[in-house]
Parts: C-alpha cells; structure tokens; sequence
C-alpha cells in the first residue's frame, strides 16, 4: 500500500537529505537529456536488442538468463513475487508485457553487451585467418613472380649487350631520318611560300582562266614573293663576309646556291607578274572595245580590279585607255548623230532638229544632251578609277591634276566628248548667226556662257569642249552685241512727233527699255549668286552702255529739236519723264547700280535746270519779279524807291497781285509740274520754287524797310497786303519749314 506524501511534507525532508539514493536516482533520471546523437542511438540499438520477438520465430525456443550476483540485478530480480528460472517458454514469452522487456534489460545488459562484443570478436577472428590464409598464397606467387623478373632482366641484359651495334645504327639513322624531315618541311615550306602552284600558274598563264578572284589572289602571291626575295638577297649582300676555313667555305657554297636560287625565283615571278600584266591588257583592250556596243556604262569589280593592277605599268594602262577614249568618242558621236536626227527608243524623245525653228530651245536640247553625256561619262570614269569625292559639293569647282586618276579622267573625258565639238559648232553658230532679235540672241548667248562655266568647273578649261563653247560664246555675243548696235543706231534716227504736246516718253524708247528689262532678267536669272559685286556690275555694264546711251541721246537730241520747232513744248518735262522711266526700269536689279548713279546724276542736274525755270515762271506770276529784278539790277547808292518798276506805286500793286496769287491754286500745285510722272520730283521742285520766292519776298520787304531806300511808311505799305511784311508768315501759307528750324 502506498501512501501519498504531500508537497509540504516532503520538502524539507529533501532539503534535509539531499544524498539519498533514491533521490539522485530520481534527480538524474530526470535531469537526464535524450535529445543528443548519441543517446539516441545508444537507444535505438537497444531497442533493437531488445526487441520483442514474434510469437511465430520464439515458439520451440527457449531463454536462458544467467543470474547476477550483483546487489542491483538481485533487487530486480523478482518478478509478479516469483524469481525467474532462467528458461522462457515460448507461450510464456507471449504473455510477457513490455514491461518485463524493460525489467529484463536492466538486469542483462551487461552480460547480453559483453556476449555481443564477444561473438563479434570471433567472427573479425575467423574472417582474419581466411585473410592471413590468402596473403601467405599471395606471398609464394610473388616470390616465384620475383625469381621469373630476375631471370627475364639477365636475358634482357644478355640481348641488349648483343644488338647494341644494332641498336647505335638504328639510332643514327633516326636522326637522319628526322634532319631529312625538317629538311623536307622546310623545303616544303620554302616552296609553298616562294613559287606558285600549277593552279596558280594556269590562272595567270592560260586564256582558259578568266579573270577574277582567283587571278588576282595568284598575282598577289607572285608579288610577295618577289618582295619576299628582294628582302632576302639585300639581307645576304649586306652581311659581313666570314673568315675563310672549311666550314665557312661550305657555308659559302650554300650561300651562292641560296642567292643563285633566288635570282631564280626573281627572275621566275618576274616573268609571271609580266604575263599576269600582259593578261590584264588584253582582257581590259577587249572589253573597252566592247563597251562601245552596251549603253550601260556598269563598272564591274573585276573591271575597277583590273585597271588598279595595271597602273603599275602606266604603259600598258595608257594604252588600254586610248583604247577606251577612241570607243566613247565613237560611241558619244554615233548617240549625239541618233539624238539630233533619230530621237530616243521609239521615237521618243523626238529628234532635237524637230525644235530648230525654236532657236533657244534647238541650242539648249543640245547643250543638254552633251552636259548629261558628260556626267554619265564622269560617273562611269570615277567609278573605273575608284575616285569618290565625298568633299565636292554639287556645282563646286572641281581641281584638276591634283591626283593621277583625275588626269586620266580629265583626258579620257576631254577625248569622249571631242567628237561632239564639230557638230556642235556647226549647228550653234548657224543659229546664232540667223537671229534678228536681239534678245533672241542675248537669250542665246547667256545659255551658251552658262554651259560653258559648266563645263569648265566639270571637265577644265582646257578641254577642246571648253574651247569650243569658249568661241562660241564670243560669236553668240558678238552677234548681240551687234544687234544691240544696230537698234541702237535705228532708235537715234527715230523723231519725235510734232504735234503731240505730250511730255510722256514716245514709244519707241518704250519698247528699247521693254527689251532691256527681258535682257535684264535674263541675266539675273543667270546668276550663279556666289558672285562679287565687281564681277556682278561688269558682266551687264557693256549691255548697259550700248542700251541705255543710245536712249538717252535720242531724247535729249530730239527734245532740244523739237523745242526749237516747238517752243512752247515743254522739254524739262519730256527730259524728266524719260529718265525717270528709265531709271524705273533699272531700278530693280541691283546689278545696274552704276547706270542708276549716272542717270540720277542727269536728272538732279535736270531738276535744278527746272526749279530755275519754274522759280521764275512762279515769282512771274506772282507779281514780283520785276520788283526782284529792280533790287538786283539797281546802280549802287540809288535808293530802290527811285527806280521805276519799285516805286511805292509798282511795288503796291506788284505786293496786290502777290496777295491774290497766294489766295490762288497755284501755291499748292502747279499745273506745269503736273505733266511730270514723278510726284516726289514735282513736289521737290515746287517746294524748292516756294522757298526761292519766300526768300525773294524776305528780300524785298527787307529792301523796303531800309531808311537808304527812301520809303515813305514802308512797314504800312507791306502791311497792306498779305502776308503783311510777315515772312514767317509767308513759310506758313507755302507750308514749309522756316530756315533754321529743325
């Protein structure tokens, strides 16, 4: 029976005997950690040990434990009461519980551990004799495998001591074999690197072969070969001779071989490279003959190849190219002759003779067609050389002779287009030469100047083309000039009618300055715009000169003999008007700035001449001339009162008529002035008139108020008309400024 001890109970009782075993027993147990690797496979051998066997493999079988001595073991030893016998039926080891096992292995397992470890070390017994067993056998073969060894190594020696001659001799020819070897590689080398192979040769021997690739990789192997041995032969011949003993006499004898082998394979790839040049020529000569034939004008890369190559005989290029220059000229001549009487692929374009009864367009079509055959040409030469000139802008001046390849294209261009200068000449200077207009002709001459800047800036100046178009343009110009010299000379001889009181420019110099304002723009739109401002000036100066002149001396000849025939025809008016109109024609381009100067010049000289005429038909109609002319013409020391067109009655009725001029119209505008086309110059000279006649007016009262003069009450007498002797008042009724102010 048990009884319970309470927590207070037992408390001090454990703090008062902390050494009973029981209370270790309990305290470790306890305090015990089966969380480790170790204790836990401490446990689960035992578990395996101690593992309840099936009812099925313990039937029959009997348990033997031996007892123990042992104060623990004898303590546990009694079990249900009763102490165990030592053998276990298998019925009762069925009705064994799992605490029995538990009570079992603390009682066995000492002795059930040490019989493990001993039935173990019997088995690691047994299994090392078989081992010992088989090594004593593995011990006797290796002694008799020993004996075997010793015996082969005697007969080995014994075989060695009688082929060693055999073996010395193998030996030696070995390493002959190997010096035959390098020295087969090396030659091997030497001839892969200094001579061609068969394929090679045929490539650049045999017509069977075109050209191409394979051609030129021959002919770039030929040429590093020569290179190759120009280098070794300048090596052999600057090195410092050997002093002379056997070996150095052998090594002479190499030497000369070495440098007579080289000469060889000089002389072999120099005949190669010469029949490889020789190939190029005629393959090129062939196929510039050809081209003659094909409108398209496509360089190949075999083509561009072949003539690179053959600039290293500028001979055989020279006169592959004479070739090709004498097939274009054909060529351009033969498309030139179709263009100008056949017409394009059927019939369109049409033939340019069709446009002759229209001479611009019959010269332009053919200076056309030559400019774009001149451009094709160009292209197809720069690309047969390999020229792109990527820093040229379009219409830029191009730079001849700078590079080979541009003179090669300047000569073959220039030999192209030669056979196109005969009929060009022809036909341009007939047309130029059956012109009656002159502004037919100077749109003649301009297009042929315009080509020929072109062509000068695209194939030279010295290009038989240039030349050419050069003559051409002074014919073309020299039949304008003359032209422009004939109407000229026809417009002097035209007179004015008499019987037109107009002042208006006759029409005749109307239709010489319409002609002269086509010539104008014809010329502007000639323009390239880069230009200097001299150059701008000088290229229309002569027109100017033979156009303008002739004008101007038939308006101022026949002016002058129609005012003698008319006199009261007003010719400052008429003078005016024309040179006015003709300064309005000029007037918006800016390369006639020197002729405007000279005309502006003749008409200020004209707009004085009129302020003169108009100052003394003004002040005439108003009164006050005579009175004027008395203060300028009287003697001196003779009072102005004293003198008949002065005296205080004259001059009272002259300042009367004055004041009722300026209640007139004619202050504000003069009917004369009104025929001029020009208001600005009308305004100008009748306000420069007003300020002569103020000006007169101030004199005068002036002169009156002067007490030498001998004016009885002057002031009253000025004052009695208007402006009253007032001046300023005077300014302020014509509508101008007074002098001095600003």
């Amino acid at each position: 029976m048990t009884t319970a001890i309470s927590p207070s109970a037992s408390s001090p009782r454990l703090g008062a005997a902390p050494q009973n075993p029981i209370s270790l027993r309990l305290y470790k147990v306890l305090g015990a950690n089966f969380s480790d690797d170790a204790t836990r496979e401490a446990l689960d051998t035992l578990a395996e040990l101690y593992a309840p066997p099936a009812a099925t493999g313990l039937k029959g079988k009997e348990v033997k434990h031996d007892t123990d001595a042992d104060g623990d073991l004898e303590e546990d030893s009694e079990v249900n009461g009763s102490r165990p016998t030592g053998l276990v039926s298998s019925t009762s080891v069925e009705e064994v519980a799992a605490g029995d096992v538990a009570a079992r292995a603390r009682k066995n397992l000492r002795r059930d551990v040490e019989s493990k470890l001993a039935e173990s070390s019997k088995q690691f017994l047994r299994a090392f004799g078989e081992v010992d067993k088989q090594l004593d056998t593995l011990q006797e073969h290796i002694g008799l495998m020993r004996v075997r060894c010793d015996e082969a190594q005697a007969q080995l020696h014994e075989t060695n001591e009688a082929c060693k001659s055999l073996l010395d001799r193998a030996g030696s020819l070995r390493e002959e074999r190997q010096g035959v070897a390098v020295r087969q590689s090396i030659i091997s080398a030497f001839l892969t690197r200094f001579t061609l192979t068969p394929s090679e040769k045929d490539a650049i021997a045999s017509r069977n072969v075109p050209l191409g690739s394979t051609f030129f990789a021959a002919m770039d192997k030929a040429a590093r070969i020569q290179a190759d041995c120009r280098v070794l032969l300048t090596a052999s011949l600057t090195l410092p001779p050997p002093s002379h003993t056997t070996e150095t006499d052998d090594e002479e004898d190499s030497e000369d071989r070495a440098t007579k082998a080289g000469r060889d394979i000089l002389a072999a790839t120099a005949n190669q490279l010469e029949q490889a040049y020789d190939k190029i020529f005629r393959w090129c000569a062939f196929e510039f003959r050809q081209m003659g034939r094909d409108a398209n004008l496509d360089v190949s890369p075999t083509m561009r190849e072949a003539v690179r190559r053959l600039r290293e005989r500028p001979e055989l290029l020279m006169e592959a190219l004479t070739y090709l220059s004498q097939t274009r000229q054909a060529t351009l001549l033969s498309s030139f002759m179709d263009a100008l009487t056949r017409g394009g692929p059927g019939g369109l374009p049409r033939p340019i003779e069709l446009h002759a009864h229209d001479p611009l367009r019959y010269v332009g079509d053919m200076l056309a067609w030559v400019h774009q055959a001149i451009a094709a040409e160009r292209e197809f030469l720069e690309g047969l050389f390999g020229v792109r000139d990527a820093r040229r802008m379009v219409g830029a001046v191009r730079t001849f002779g700078e590079t080979a390849e541009e003179g090669w294209i300047a000569e073959l261009l220039d030999g192209a287009v030669k056979g196109l200068c005969g009929p060009l000449r022809v036909r341009v200077q007939q047309t130029v030469r059956s012109q009656e207009s002159s502004i037919t002709s100077y749109k003649i001459a301009n297009l042929v100047q315009f080509y020929l800047v072109t062509m000068q800036r695209t194939i030279g100046k010295e290009a038989l083309l240039s030349k050419t178009l050069e003559e051409l343009t002074e014919l073309a110009y020299s039949v304008f000039y003359g032209a422009i010299e004939t109407q000229g000379r026809s417009l002097l001889h035209v007179s004015l009618d008499l019987d037109d009181t107009g002042v208006s420019p006759p029409l005749a110099i109307l239709d010489h300055a319409q002609v002269l304002r086509e010539m104008m723009i014809v010329y502007e739109g000639s323009l390239l715009g880069d230009e200097g401002e001299e150059e701008l000036q000088a290229g229309f100066r002569d027109i100017l000169d033979k156009m303008i002149d002739p004008a101007l001396e038939m308006a101022l000849t026949q002016a002058d003999e129609k005012k003698r025939q008319r006199p009261a025809w007003d010719k400052a008016a008429f003078v005016l008007n024309t040179l006015a109109y003709l300064q309005g024609v000029l007037e918006p381009f800016a390369f006639t700035t020197e002729k405007r100067g000279v005309l502006q010049g003749l008409m200020e000289a004209k707009v004085l001449q009129l302020i003169e005429e108009h100052y003394l038909d003004v002040i005439k109609d108003a009164g006050l001339a005579e009175v004027a002319a008395a203060c300028e013409t009287r003697r001196p020391n003779e009072p102005l009162s004293h003198v008949p067109a002065a005296e205080p009655a004259a001059l009272q009725a002259a300042l009367k008529q004055f004041s009722e001029w300026l209640s007139g119209p004619e202050v504000v505008q003069s009917p004369r002035l009104g025929l001029l086309t020009v208001q600005n110059v009308a305004a100008r000279v009748h306000q420069a008139a007003l300020e002569r006649v103020a000006e007169t007016y101030e004199r005068v009262c002036d002169e009156v108020k002067r007490a030498e003069n001998k004016y009885e009450a002057g002031a009253t007498l000025l004052g009695s008309e208007r402006p009253f002797g007032q001046v300023r008042l005077l300014w302020q009724i014509f509508g101008l400024r007074e002098r001095g102010e600003t």
